[in-house]
This record gives C-alpha cells, sequence and structure tokens, in this order.
C-alpha cells in the first residue's frame, strides 16, 4: 500500500488537535486531523462542557433553596427535571462540538479523517486501510478514566466520567469513589438537584495537594449540603447488594458497607497511548505510559510532537492549549518558547470554587527561600457580605527578597475569576508590590487583592483564616 503523502498529521482532535492543525493549514501546509471518537475530546464531551453545564443547573436549584435568605419567597419548593437538565447539557456538548465539525471543515487545506491512527514507523500512521505519511506528527490523544481492577472484576455496571452523562434518571443513591476534583465537582452537583450521595476516599482528608484549611472549607461546604464522606479507606470490593451495588471497604480495622443506586469511580486518569504503536515510532513513554517530551514538546523521536494530558504536563483543558501555541510557535515561527517552569494553575469547580496557582503553603515553606504570605477571610469581603457567601479566604504566598508571587490559593466565591491577577502576575514576572498598587473596581472581591497584599507578613508568624 502506498502512503499518502501530507505535510503534517495531528492525531487527537481535543483542545489542542484542531487549533493546530488550522494554524498549520492557513500557514500552507496540507494537514490531516484524525480522531477516533467525537470532535473536541474530553473537555467538550464528557469533561468540562457538560460538567459546568450540570453545576449551573444545580447551583440554580440551590439558589432557589435558599431564596428566603434574601428575602424573597420562592415557595412552594421547585424541583429539579433531571431530563430536562440533562437536554440543556447535551444541547450544550452538541452546539460546540457541531461548531466546531463546522469552523473545521472551513479551512482549505485540512482534512479530518475519523478512525483509529497507529503508527507503522516513524512517520507514517495507519487509519483503517490508508496509510498516512508526514515529516510532521502531532500527537493529542488525551487520556480516560481509570477502571481499578477491583471495579472492573465485580461484574457490577459502574460509571466513570466517559459515561457518567449516558444516564437518564437522577441516581436515588450515589456512590462516588474517589474524592478528587471530579467526585467532588459532581457529587455536590447531583446532591443538589435531588440524588443522595457518598464519597469514599482513600486518603485521609479530601483534595490532599491543597493547604488542609482549603480544602476543608470544600469538606464543610458539601458536608452542609449533605454529602456524607467516608476517608482512609482501602481494600475495596463491589458486589451486587439487595436493592443496588454495594460497595465495601476497610477504614482502619473496621469493613464499612455502603449501598446505592449507581457507582462512580472517579479515581484518576490514564493516557490513551497503549494502542498507538509507540514503539514502531520510537516514541518514548513513562511507566505510567506518558510520552516524554522536552521543553518544546518534542518526543524522542525527531519529528513527533506531543501536547495535551497524554504528554503527562498538565491535565488540563488551558495547559493543552498553551502546549499548542508553543508548539505552532515553534514549528512555524522559530519562537524557543518552552513548558518548562510553567507553574500549575487549575481550578476545582465545587461552591464555593477553590482556585491555585503556584505553590501550597507547605511546598513554599520547603523551598528554603523567606517567604511572606498574607489570608483574607471572606468575611471581611464587602462584596462577599452583599452576596450572602463569606465562606473561605483569599491567600498569597511571595518570595521575601524580590517580591515575586510564589502561589495563591483562594477558596471562595468566584475564585475561578479573581485569581486571575496572581495568574498573570505570576506568569509576567509582576511583583506584589506592583500588583497591588493597580487600583481595582469597587464592588467586587477582586478589589480586596490589593490589600491582601499590602498586608503580607512572613510565614511563620501569619494568622490564619479562621
Amino acid at each position: 500500500m502506498q502512503p499518502e503523502q501530507w505535510d503534517a498529521i495531528v492525531i487527537g482532535a481535543g483542545q489542542a488537535g484542531p487549533a493546530l492543525s488550522a494554524r498549520l493549514a492557513k500557514a500552507g501546509l496540507r494537514v490531516a486531523l484524525v480522531e477516533r471518537q467525537r470532535l473536541g475530546g474530553t473537555c467538550v464531551n464528557t469533561g468540562c462542557t457538560p460538567s459546568k453545564t450540570l453545576i449551573a443547573s444545580a447551583a440554580v436549584a440551590h439558589l432557589v433553596a435558599r431564596a428566603h435568605e434574601f428575602g424573597v419567597n420562592a415557595r412552594p419548593p421547585a424541583s429539579a427535571d433531571y431530563r430536562a437538565v440533562l437536554e440543556r447539557v447535551h444541547a450544550v456538548s452538541d452546539e460546540s462540538r457541531a461548531g466546531l465539525g463546522t469552523w473545521l471543515a472551513s479551512i482549505g487545506g485540512l482534512t479530518v479523517i475519523l478512525g483509529n491512527a497507529r503508527f507503522v514507523d516513524s512517520d507514517t500512521v495507519s487509519v483503517g486501510k490508508r496509510q498516512l505519511r508526514a515529516p510532521r506528527i502531532f500527537l493529542n490523544v488525551g487520556c480516560r478514566p481509570v477502571e481499578p481492577p477491583w471495579a472492573r472484576a465485580a461484574g457490577v455496571q459502574f460509571l466513570t466520567t466517559d459515561t457518567f452523562f449516558d444516564l437518564r434518571e437522577l441516581p436515588s443513591d450515589l456512590l462516588i469513589v474517589g474524592g478528587g476534583p471530579v467526585g467532588l465537582e459532581l457529587g455536590q452537583a447531583l446532591q443538589r438537584l435531588g440524588s443522595n450521595v457518598t464519597v469514599v476516599e482513600r486518603a485521609a482528608r479530601l483534595l490532599p495537594r491543597e493547604d488542609e484549611d482549603a480544602a476543608k472549607v470544600i469538606q464543610d461546604s458539601l458536608v452542609a449540603d449533605g454529602v456524607r464522606f467516608f476517608l482512609s479507606a482501602d481494600c475495596f470490593h463491589l458486589e451486587r447488594g439487595s436493592t443496588g451495588p454495594c460497595l465495601t471497604f476497610l477504614q482502619g480495622r473496621d469493613r464499612v458497607g455502603v449501598e446505592g443506586s449507581h457507582v462512580l469511580v472517579a479515581v484518576g486518569r490514564q493516557p490513551n497511548t497503549a494502542d498507538l504503536g509507540l514503539d514502531e515510532a520510537g516514541v518514548a513513554v513513562d511507566e505510567r505510559g506518558f510520552i516524554k517530551t522536552d521543553g518544546q514538546l518534542r518526543t524522542t523521536q525527531p519529528g513527533v510532537w506531543a501536547l495535551g494530558d497524554a504528554n503527562g504536563r498538565g491535565a488540563f483543558t488551558h495547559t493543552s492549549w498553551n502546549d499548542y501555541e508553543i508548539v505552532a510557535g515553534a514549528v512555524l515561527d522559530g519562537e524557543q518558547r518552552s513548558v518548562e517552569g510553567r507553574a500549575a494553575r487549575y481550578a476545582v469547580f465545587t461552591d464555593p470554587p477553590l482556585a491555585r496557582i503556584g505553590a501550597s503553603t507547605q511546598e513554599a515553606s520547603r523551598t528554603g527561600k523567606g517567604v511572606l504570605t498574607g489570608v483574607m477571610p471572606m468575611t471581611r469581603v464587602r462584596r462577599a457580605v452583599e452576596r450572602g457567601d463569606t465562606r473561605g479566604f483569599m491567600r498569597v504566598l511571595a518570595d521575601a527578597d524580590t517580591g515575586q508571587v510564589l502561589g495563591a490559593t483562594f477558596v471562595c466565591a468566584s475564585a475561578d475569576e479573581v485569581i486571575h491577577p496572581l495568574v498573570n502576575a505570576m506568569s509576567t514576572g509582576t511583583t506584589v508590590r506592583q500588583l497591588a498598587a493597580i487600583p481595582a473596581i469597587h464592588p467586587t472581591i477582586s478589589e480586596l487583592v490589593p490589600t491582601l497584599l499590602q498586608q503580607l507578613q512572613p510565614l511563620a508568624s501569619a494568622i490564619s483564616p479562621a
């Protein structure tokens, strides 16, 4: 079989793939974009878009339930129509996916090919009965949910984030294994929409990467919503119970059993690299299957790049987009940008959300640098008081010598938006003194950020947010 000749092949139509394909095509290259499932990848189809749309419906339900706190009579109590909620969820995802398809079809020199891509050699891939060859191949293959052996061996149907939105009825009693961001976001949303949610987590506390006081704000908020938690759980066993799936586990020396109508397993993600034929291409992976790259996202095989979740350098849509910018700039414009030193930034979209960039308090204390910190409790933020939500705090960490931002953790109303001045400062090298001098709009939550920055003190003497 004679391979088809292309200037570039992009494998995977998640966040980075379509944008990179379009930019290469607009630069005059003949580009094949290969996708084995649906355009848009995890974000559009099973991740960010559907989950945040679901969370929006849950937030409305919660606000209606609190209406009396604002002097509004919303009785009789409102109820959620879960089928209608899901119709909206799927409509938003479908619109995004369709819009992406229309845009890609409009770009000259770019062809979308549906099918599984697998390397034949270092510059050739097979897709069904076709073979495609190009001097440049870009891997944007993403990740999928981990399905642990105890779940697969049970013979009991369970949900993952790939199948969660296939449900058509609200689970009456949802068991979630995994107290990470996905489990907490979906758990709180389902609880607010009428499900009884139980979260089982292996660690001794939720969100162990975060400062303990920040994680406690999230846990307390979900407990107030009615979510139950079992922490320090181990030795899981899933079986059919009398009315539905039954999950048993060890908690210390005690064997605990909880029964529900559905089980969602949300214990992490793994890269989609096992069936790509990477050995044939000379592309190396690490012990977990993530593709090894240098700072410019070049793999161990010249002419092959890896972008997005599967390179292990940030499992977020925004880092995938940044990967695209770095690779496109290097290939087309000779830029020398790198992912090395890129500070992690992300949010957990619970209510309140937790947003983070850079170091946590523990991480900053281990750097050996003099560290300044400040904490602003939301009870001191008038905009939060006006909105009736004073949960949480804002924390900033800075280098005592240079004034550079080392990290920030905001867990409060609109944290995912309010943290961006710190994201920008850390990305551009702006000092806390410079940032504190910028006037903010009143009345906003953000206007207390300059006040916070003017009150930084040595970490050892910092006051807790309580």
